[in-house]
This record gives structure tokens, C-alpha cells and sequence, in this order.
């Protein structure tokens, strides 16, 4: 069947065409993700900051490894490798590819665009579209988003969504907060017409007034220099201009602020009264999860929570937690899983997978 059809509306003594799309579903088709090589363990960081209880930490953040990028290697080049990675495992696809979406927060410059480097890369054709989009921790689930709205609008048939980060690159040396619960990672998602998963309607949120609870201040046309400013703020939390500083408690409050309405907005717009079958959120910390859970009233057996080896990959945390979930067969034809990223910005989002 055609795409679309034209009808001829008459206006007096003008015809005015009036296109009518056919209705398209957006679908998960292929999921891979990468980590990088290095890995670094609760042990090896209790040797650089002695101080620190390695095993007080695991136990509350759920993180006993971490990857990290090597000193050359960037979210540009991650990006490639998930996407050799997914197309070695499935070739027919790559010659598919109309559209690359990328979302990074650590972009190999500030110009050009970084998905225009990863398209010469991967010797996709010069017909391919491609953009970056600058969001953390929800761009996985903004993504979906934004490729569902290319494929029903007919701009793209086969769009290659790729969250890569290299959060750890930003890290003052003495912030053991941040060095202990970030991770670099990317995942690469194929979303079509057709695949295992129906992308479902979205709820999606922002509130801009958190910009300086999750922030690097400089590097932008704001701050361009480096300030070489470094406090400690009211919570003993290292904050330096020139490096990543989260304001923890601060992030926190807002989790549990805004998630459990998210949820409900994001079930009621996909029909769900009650409870979905499975729940990926965000892997920020195990902590952060398991009181959400418990506020939200979700058994722990529909609950995901797993990043013992990789920590939080800000956009990435998602597909992989996705990813994993699936190999250990936790997710069966027939459910329903409702998904969720929060994080810097304010930005959240949500969404429902029919499997």
C-alpha cells in the first residue's frame, strides 16, 4: 500500500491537495550496547581514597565495577563500535539506515556535528539524516520520541538511535562521589515498522530551575575559560566549575518528586490503570530505585535493577538495562514495560514497550 494518498479538497476555484498518511506503528527492532575495556573496581578506588568503605558503598549504590573510556577514546568512537557491534551481529541492516539520531552529552566538538562523523565513519550513504540532541539521563526514552515521529511521519523508515557518554572524562580527580556511581557505556537501537517491541505513547516532562544541581560550568559560550573554582558545597559534595558536580540530595529529592507522577501520566496515556508487567527505569543507584519502588508500590519481581557492572551510563542505562533483561529472559511476548529516564536538566520521560 502506498504511504500516503492524495484527495483534492475544492476551495472555490482552487484545489487544495490534502495528504492523508497511513497510520505507521514505530517498533524496537535491534538492541546492542558496548562498554569500554578499562574496568575499575570498589577495590581499586578504596586504594585511592582510603578513607572510602568499599563495601558500605556497594551495598547502597549496587555498583561493584565500572568501565571507563581509555585517554583517546571518545562517545564518537564508542558510537562507531556499538554500531560495528550491532551491525556485525545483524548485516542486513546497516544498508536500512535512513536517519541517526545521537544523544551525547560529550561530543567530540563543539562543531561539527558528531552524528555527521559517525555517518563518514560507518560508510552510511550521503542520504542518511543525522543530528546530535544534548540530554543525559532521559535521552534514551527522548529518543524513542523523537524516531517514532520520523517513522510516522514518513521522514525515515529505519532510524539508528545511539546514546554514547563519557561522563567520566569530566570528573575532578578528588570527587569520589561522582567517580564511584558513573560509568561510560553507549547502546545503539534500530527502531523500524516492524520488531519485538511497539514503541507506545509518551509522557515527558522538564523543570530548567534544577540546572545547577547536575552541571559543568564551563567549555560553553557561557564560560568558555576554565574558572578553576573548586568549593565544597553544604553536603561535603566537591564543586568544581571545570568538572561535573551533581548536587546529590538535591537530585534525589527531585526523583522522588517527579517519577511517580511520571509513571502514572505515562500508564494513563497508555491505557495501563494499574500496574505495567515490568518496569526499566533509569539506573541511577540502587538506593534511588528501591525507594522509588517502594513509594510506587511495584513488586520487586516487575522491578529491574542490575548495574553492578556497569554503574550509571547516564543515557545509555536504559537499552542496556533493556538489553540484559531480555538475554536473561525477565521480559516475555505479551508484556507491557513501562520505562523512565530523569535526570540533568530537570528532563524526564516515559514510555511503554508492548512486547
Amino acid at each position: 500500500m502506498s504511504p500516503f494518498t492524495v484527495q483534492s479538497a475544492l476551495k472555490g476555484d482552487i484545489h487544495l491537495p490534502t495528504i492523508l498518511f497511513a497510520k505507521m506503528d514505530a517498533y524496537i527492532k535491534y538492541l546492542e550496547y558496548y562498554l569500554p575495556q578499562k574496568t575499575v573496581s570498589n577495590n581499586d578506588l578504596q586504594q585511592v581514597f582510603p578513607e572510602w568503605d568499599a563495601t558500605k558503598v556497594a551495598k547502597k549504590t549496587g555498583i561493584e565495577f565500572r568501565h571507563q573510556s581509555a585517554e583517546n577514546e571518545t562517545a564518537c568512537d564508542m558510537a562507531v563500535s556499538v554500531c560495528e557491534k550491532l551491525f556485525a551481529k545483524h548485516p542486513e541492516v546497516k544498508a536500512t539506515i535512513d536517519f541517526i539520531l545521537l544523544c551525547t552529552q560529550s561530543p567530540d566538538f563543539k562543531l561539527p556535528t558528531s552524528a555527521c562523523l559517525i555517518q563518514d565513519r560507518l560508510g552510511l550513504p550521503n542520504s542518511v539524516g543525522a543530528l546530535d540532541f544534548n540530554l543525559g539521563c532521559s535521552g534514551w526514552v527522548y529518543g524513542l520520541s523523537l524516531a517514532k515521529g520520523l517513522l510516522c511521519t514518513h521522514i525515515a523508515s529505519n532510524v539508528l538511535l545511539i546514546t554514547s557518554e563519557t561522563y567520566t572524562k569530566y570528573f575532578h580527580p578528588k570527587d569520589k562521589g561522582n567517580i564511584s556511581l558513573f560509568g561510560d557505556g553507549a547502546a545503539a537501537t534500530v527502531v523500524s515498522n516492524a520488531g519485538f517491541a511497539a514503541i507506545g505513547e509518551f509522557a515527558l516532562g522538564t523543570d530548567g530551575s534544577g540546572e545547577n544541581n547536575l552541571k559543568v560550568k564551563t567549555g560553553g559560550a557561557r564560560f568558555q575559560k576554565p574558572l578553576n573554582e573548586v568549593t565544597v558545597d553544604d553536603n561535603g559534595y566537591i564543586l568544581a566549575s571545570d568538572y561535573l558536580y551533581m548536587n546529590g540530595p538535591a537530585i534525589f529529592n527531585f526523583t522522588l518528586e517527579t517519577v511517580p507522577s511520571l509513571l502514572e501520566q505515562c500508564l494513563a496515556k497508555n491505557g495501563l490503570h494499574d500496574m505495567a508487567d515490568f518496569y526499566i527505569l533509569h539506573q541511577a543507584n540502587k538506593f534511588m530505585l528501591d525507594t522509588l519502588r517502594k513509594i510506587c508500590g511495584i513488586p520487586k519481581d516487575r522491578f529491574y535493577v542490575d548495574m553492578q557492572n556497569t554503574a550509571n551510563t547516564v543515557s545509555s542505562t536504559i537499552p542496556i538495562a533493556l538489553k540484559d533483561a531480555l538475554d536473561k529472559n525477565l521480559v516475555h511476548k505479551g508484556d507491557r514495560v513501562c520505562t523512565a529516564g530523569f535526570g540533568v536538566g530537570y528532563s524526564y520521560g516515559a514510555c511503554v514497550l508492548d512486547f
